[in-house]
C-alpha cells in the first residue's frame, strides 16, 4: 500500500525543545510530587529504589527500541503510530494508533482534573466549580495547541522553570534533620511490592510526548535517539536521588500517612505546590501536543475519515484534530468518575510501548537490508523491553489489560476483515502449508516491492555446488541467511533421452545433500534443457511462485573468449527480463585473500551503483567478514573536484546508513587505460565490485575480462531493476 503519511510539517524543533523537554516535564509529573514518598514509605528505601530501577529499566530498553527503529527510516508525523505502522502494516498501526489517540486525549482531561484538585487548597480558587475550572483549562490549552506547537512549547520552557525550582527547594531543605534511612518498608493492608510498582510505573511513560511531535523535528532520527535517552538519564537520577532523601527525613510511617512530605521539608514549601500545578499542567499540554499528531497520522492513512487530518489553513498545525481532542477532553470531564477507564487508558500507553519494542525485536530478526539503524541494539534489548512492557500490565492491572488487548484485537479485524481457512491433513504440514499458502498469497495481493523490502533472492547456477564452492560462499554471503536462494545445474539433453530424467533426481538430490550437510538455507534444482543459454533463460525467468521469484542471477565468469560471448548474449536476455546479474570472477592464486577488505568503483547512484554498493555492504556484514573493511572509489578528472565529490559521497553513505571508506581516484591523464588505474588501486583488494552495463555486442566480454584481470577476484553487476534494488535512506 502507498505510504500516505499526513501531511509533513517544516522541522522546526530540536533535541531540546521537541523531544527532551517534553519528556522530562511528562515524566516529573504528579508522581514525583504526591507519592514518591508514599512509594518509599511503603517498601522502604531498598525496595523502592528496586521499584525505580525496574521501571526505568523497561522505560530504558523502550527507549533503545524506538531509538533503534527511529535511526532506521526517515521519521515523519505520527510518532509511534508512524514506525509501528511503517513496520507491521496499516491494520496492526491503526489498532495500535486509535486507542493511544484515545488515550492522549483522555490524558489531558486527566492531568486537568489533577491540576484542579490540587489547587482546591488555594484559598482563592477553593470555591470555583471543579469541572468548569476544568473546562477553563481545557479550552485554554486548545487554543494554545490551535495558535501551534511553536507557542506551546515556549510555554512549557516556563513551566520547565518552575518545574527545576521546586526540585532544588525540595532538595535544599532539610540539611539539618538527616537521619538514617528507613530501609524497611511498612506495607499496608492489601498492599504489596507489585501495587506499589503499579502505582508509580506510569510514571516512567512519558517518552510516547517526545516522539509523538516526530513531524515537527529538525532532525528527527537525531533527535529522537539523543532526547529520549537523555530525559529517561536525567528523570531516573531524580527519581533515585528523591527518594534517598525522602528516607533519610521521614519514617516509613510518617511517608505513607502524610502525601505532603515534599512539603514540608522543602526550603520554600510554596514552590512545591507551584511544582504539582506545573507538573499536571505541563503534562496536560504535553498530551494536547500529542494528541492531535496522532489522530493526524492516523486520519492521513485513511484509517479513520480524512477530513481529521485537516490543516484548516495552517501550514503546520493539524487544527481539526486539535478540536476533536478539545471535544473529548471536554466531554470526559464532565463524564464524572473515571477511576473504570484510568488503568485501560495506561494499558493502551504500556501496549504501544510493547509493541514498539515487539518491531524493534521482529526487524532485527526479520533483517530486512533496508533495516541498517545507526543506533543499533542487539536482538535481546527490545525482547527484554516487550517482556517488561507485557509484564506490567498484568502485575498493574489484569482485568484493564485483558480490556485494552480485546479493544485493540477488535479494531485490528475490523481493519483487517480477513477469513479463516480451514486446513485438513497431517497438523504440522497442515500448519506450514497453510502459512506458506497464506504468505504467497499476501504477497501476490499486494505490491511488496520497493526499495525497503528489497532482498536478493538469487538464482545460482552452481551446477553440482561442490564444484564452485566460491559461488556457494559469495551466495551465503549476499543473502545474509535471509534472502531465497537456488542452486542450479542445467542438464542439456531432451527429456526423451534414454536416463536424462533419472540423471535429473540424482543432480538435484546431490544438490540437496550438500545444502543438507553445510547448513545452509537454500533451495536445490536440476532442469533438463535443449541448450545452456536457452534453458538457463527459461528457468531464471520461470523460477519461482507468484511475487516469490528470482531477481537476481549468479554465474562464475567464463575463462574462455567463446564462454564469455556467451554470457554477453545472457546478460543481455536476463536484462530485458529485468533481472540482475553477478559474474563472479576469482583469481586462481589468491581466492578471496585474508576478506578484510572490499572495494567498489562507484559512479553514483542509479543504474549499478546501488546495487552495487547494497551487494558489498551485505557481504561485509557476513561473519566470514567480520572486521572488513568496505571501500568506495570514486574516479574524477580534476584534482579540485576530489573534495566535494569525497564530501557529497560521505554524506550519501551516511543517509543510507552505510559504513565505509571514500578514496577519490584522480585520473588527470584521460589516456591512460582504467585497467592500469584499477590495478593500482585494487589489486590488493580481497574483492572488487564493478558495474557493467547492458552490452551491445559479445565482444564487450573481452574488455570485461580485461578488468578481472586487472583487479583480481572480481563481482561484476548489472542492476536489472533500479528502481527495487535501490539504497534505501527512510
Amino acid at each position: 500500500m502507498a505510504d500516505r503519511s499526513a501531511p509533513p510539517a517544516a522541522g522546526r524543533f530540536g533535541t531540546f525543545a521537541g523531544v527532551f523537554t517534553p519528556n522530562v516535564l511528562t515524566i516529573l509529573g504528579i508522581i514525583l510530587f504526591l507519592r514518591t514518598g508514599w512509594v518509599v514509605g511503603q517498601a522502604g528505601l531498598i525496595g523502592a529504589l528496586a521499584i525505580i530501577v525496574l521501571a526505568n529499566a523497561i522505560s530504558f530498553l523502550t527507549g533503545l527500541s524506538l531509538s533503534s527503529i527511529a535511526t532506521s527510516m526517515n521519521v515523519k508525523a505520527g510518532g509511534n503510530y508512524f514506525l509501528i505502522s511503517r513496520s507491521l502494516g496499516l491494520e496492526i498501526g491503526g489498532a495500535i494508533g486509535i486507542p493511544l489517540y484515545l488515550s492522549q486525549a483522555i490524558s489531558v482531561a486527566f492531568y486537568i482534573i489533577g491540576f484542579v484538585e490540587a489547587m482546591a487548597a488555594v484559598p482563592f480558587m477553593g470555591g470555583l466549580d471543579p469541572q468548569l475550572l476544568a473546562t477553563g483549562v481545557a479550552l485554554l490549552f486548545v487554543v494554545v495547541a490551535y495558535v501551534g506547537a511553536d507557542f506551546a512549547l515556549k510555554i512549557q520552557f516556563g513551566i520547565l522553570a518552575i518545574l527545576v525550582a521546586a526540585i532544588v527547594s525540595f532538595f535544599a531543605g532539610g540539611w539539618g534533620d538527616i537521619s538514617a534511612p528507613a530501609t524497611a518498608g511498612a506495607y499496608t493492608d492489601g498492599v504489596t511490592f507489585w501495587v506499589v510498582f503499579a502505582v508509580f510505573f506510569p510514571a516512567v511513560t512519558g517518552i510516547e510526548v517526545g516522539i509523538s511531535l516526530s513531524g515537527d523535528l529538525k532532525e528527527p532520527s537525531k533527535s529522537i535517539p539523543r532526547g529520549t535517552i537523555l530525559s529517561i538519564g536525567v528523570t531516573f537520577v531524580v527519581y533515585v536521588l528523591a527518594a534517598i532523601w525522602f528516607a533519610t527525613h521521614f519514617t516509613a510511617t510518617e511517608l505513607v500517612e502524610n502525601t505532603g512530605a515534599m512539603a514540608d521539608i522543602s526550603a520554600v514549601p510554596i514552590l512545591i505546590l507551584a511544582g504539582v500545578a506545573a507538573s499536571t499542567l505541563s503534562s496536560a499540554l504535553g498530551s494536547v501536543l500529542a494528541a492531535p499528531r496522532t489522530l493526524q497520522a492516523v486520519a492521513g492513512d485513511r484509517v479513520v475519515p480524512r477530513w481529521m487530518a485537516s490543516q484548516m489553513g495552517s501550514p503546520t498545525e493539524p487544527r481539526a484534530a486539535v478540536l476533536i481532542t478539545g471535544l473529548v477532553a471536554v466531554g470526559v470531564i464532565w463524564a464524572g468518575d473515571l477511576d473504570v477507564v484510568a488503568p485501560v487508558i495506561t494499558m493502551f500507553f504500556l501496549n504501544t510501548y510493547g509493541m514498539v519494542n515487539l518491531v524493534a525485536a521482529i526487524e532485527k530478526a526479520v533483517g530486512n537490508p533496508s533495516f541498517r539503524p545507526t543506533f543499533a541494539v542487539r536482538a535481546f534489548v527490545p525482547a527484554l523491553g516487550a517482556l517488561g512492557c507485557y509484564g506490567a500490565m498484568f502485575l498493574i492491572n489484569a482485568p484493564a489489560t485483558v480490556a485494552a488487548i480485546v479493544v485493540t484485537y477488535g479494531i485490528y479485524f475490523a481493519l483487517r476483515r480477513r477469513e479463516t481457512v480451514d486446513t485438513w491433513g497431517d497438523v504440522r504440514s497442515g500448519v506450514w502449508t497453510s502459512l506458506a499458502r497464506f504468505a504467497l498469497l499476501k504477497l501476490e495481493r499486494r505490491d511488496a516491492g520497493g526499495a525497503r523490502n528489497w532482498r536478493p533472492n538469487l538464482m545460482v547456477f552452481t551446477g553440482q555446488p561442490h564444484n564452485r564452492e566460491h559461488l556457494v560462499a559469495l551466495a551465503d554471503w549476499l543473502s545474509l541467511g535471509r534472502g531465497v536462494v537456488t542452486f542450479s545445474q542445467l542438464i542439456t539433453g531432451g527429456v526423451e533421452d534414454r536416463g536424462r530424467p533419472a540423471l535429473r533426481e540424482k543432480a538435484q538430490d546431490r544438490i540437496r545433500d550438500y545444502i543438507r550437510e553445510h547448513r545452509m538455507a537454500a533451495f536445490a534444482e536440476a532442469q533438463i534443457v535443449s541448450d545452456f543459454r536457452a534453458g538457463a533463460v527459461a528457468v531464471a525467468q520461470a523460477h519461482g511462485i507468484g511475487r516469490l521469484e528470482s531477481n537476481t542471477v549468479v554465474l562464475g565468469w567464463s575463462r574462455t573468449a567463446d564462454g564469455r560471448a556467451l554470457q554477453m548474449r545472457l546478460l543481455r536476455d536476463f536484462a530485458d527480463l529485468a533481472k540482475s546479474t553477478l559474474f563472479l570472477h576469482v583469481d586462481a592464486e589468491r581466492g578471496f585473500g585474508q576478506r578484510r577488505e572490499v572495494h567498489v568503483w562507484w559512479g553514483g547512484r542509479g543504474g549499478n551503483g546501488d546495487l552495487m554498493l547494497l551487494l558489498a555492504h551485505l557481504a561485509v556484514r557476513h561473519r566470514d567478514w567480520d572486521g572488513a573493511a568496505l571501500r568506495v572509489l570514486r574516479m574524477v578528472g580534476r584534482p579540485e573536484a576530489a573534495d566535494g565529490v569525497r564530501a557529497d559521497t560521505e554524506a550519501l553513505l551516511e543517509a543510507v546508513r552505510v559504513e565505509a571508506e571514500v578514496e577519490v581516484v584522480v585520473r588527470t591523464d584521460p589516456d591512460r587505460p582504467f585497467t592500469d588505474v584499477l590495478a593500482e588501486h585494487s589489486r590488493s583488494a580481497d574483492l572488487t565490485v564493478l558495474g557493467m552495463p547492458r552490452p551491445d555486442d559479445d565482444g564487450y566480454g573481452e574488455g570485461l575480462n580485461a578488468l578481472v584481470a586487472a583487479a583480481g577476484t572480481t563481482l561484476l553487476v548489472h542492476n536489472g531493476h533500479p528502481e527495487e534494488a535501490a539504497l534505501e535512506s527512510e
